[in-house]
């Protein structure tokens, strides 16, 4: 759907092109200005994204949050959603940020589990970050 939206073939609101990202309003809102910001060249995932696009895709997110301030649209906050694989509830698979205003009351909400109130042994994660240390090659603290 994004690579026929970039394409022309589908139509858009855009709010941002350059030659690496786009960016455009979200067909089904969370909220009045939810916008996606999407890499040109299709990536379906994170693995497959160039880290230099990402920090891009990111800095647009800020400069389209300041926009968000800027404009008249009922806000207090603003959210960024990504969603990498099934699990994480993609559903496009064209890797996409979600920039979107959120006010109390608005309706959204994040469910967590029923673990989520239960906090893991600090060795538990003090063995999770040397995992992850050992797999970024740095030192752990």
């Amino acid at each position: 759907m994004f690579c026929r939206i970039l394409q022309g073939r589908e139509p858009a609101c855009f709010v941002y092109r350059d030659d690496e990202v786009s960016a455009f309003m979200d067909i089904q809102p969370i909220n009045p200005g939810h916008v996606l910001i999407v890499p040109n060249r299709h990536a379906a995932g994170l693995a497959e994204l160039n880290p230099v696009i990402g920090g891009q895709i990111f800095q647009s997110g800020q400069w389209i949050a300041a926009v968000l301030r800027k404009s008249s649209l009922r806000f207090e906050s603003v959210n960024f959603f990504l969603a990498d694989g099934r699990a994480a509830h993609q559903e496009i698979f064209h890797m996409h940020l979600h920039v979107f205003p959120r006010y109390q009351g608005d309706g959204f909400k994040i469910k967590v589990g029923e673990q989520f109130d239960n906090k893991p042994e600090r060795s538990l994660l003090e063995t999770q970050a040397l995992t992850l240390c050992r797999e970024l090659e740095v030192p752990a603290e």
